[in-house]
């Protein structure tokens, strides 16, 4: 019967510490979206990296891929990939310079299940997930804090997604979305700038350079 009020004490701590866990999370990625959110646009360069260790893909094994966005509320200018994708709140445009093929959609990117949008990168959390705190790391003489999202949906290919972040700067770090075949792929930070002077032109998609006349496929 000791053992028994033993187990049942400790169950109910252990709900307490999950609740205040849970709690600080949605705390710390509040903060961050509510600096996000209050940029009038942001420049973010990144460099992506994966590893799948089952598949025998090791950290180094292959050079980063680098990327860079511009984000102005749901507007967004992504060069990733070999692509640019074009969206000014409403089209996508993903072009594709050197075969000179365009594709054009109505939303936002149609990415695969789990996928974070650019658009909700501040937002992705509200919906779908549940989240925890996580580790804590040093890095360049700072300290970064590890939240654990979870998805709700069970068929989801992602597991689990961290996101790293400074909390004295509400920044984000780095995402790394892990996979349900064991691949975590990690996308950091290298530059980030806010409240830039950018073009509207930055989110118009340029029909007379990107016309048949020149050479281009629009599917």
């Amino acid at each position: 019967m000791k053992n028994f009020g033993i187990v049942v004490i400790s169950f109910f701590i252990s709900l307490q510490i999950a609740g205040q866990s849970s709690e600080g999370a949605k705390l710390l990625l509040d903060a961050v979206a509510t600096k996000m959110e209050g940029y009038e646009n942001m420049e973010i360069k990144f460099r992506q990296t994966l590893v799948n260790e089952d598949a025998g893909i090791y950290d180094g094994d292959e050079p980063p891929i680098v990327g860079e966005i511009i984000l102005q509320k749901e507007k967004y200018n992504l060069k990733y990939l070999g692509n640019t994708f074009l969206f000014n709140g409403f089209t996508m445009y993903v072009i594709n310079e050197e075969e000179k093929e365009i594709t054009v959609s109505k939303g936002d990117i149609d990415g695969e299940d789990g996928f974070i949008y650019p658009s909700k990168l501040a937002s992705f959390y509200k919906e779908g997930y549940t989240y925890t705190m996580g580790k804590v790391i040093q890095k360049n003489g700072r300290n970064l804090q590890f939240v654990n999202l979870f998805p709700m949906d069970n068929t989801s290919n992602i597991i689990k997604v961290e996101l790293v972040i400074d909390p004295e700067t509400k920044q984000i770090y780095q995402l790394i979305q892990t996979g349900e075949n064991g691949s975590k792929t990690t996308f950091t930070i290298t530059t980030f700038k806010s409240n830039q002077k950018i073009p509207e032109k930055m989110f118009s998609f340029d029909s007379q350079k990107y016309s048949e006349e020149n050479g281009y496929t629009i599917d």
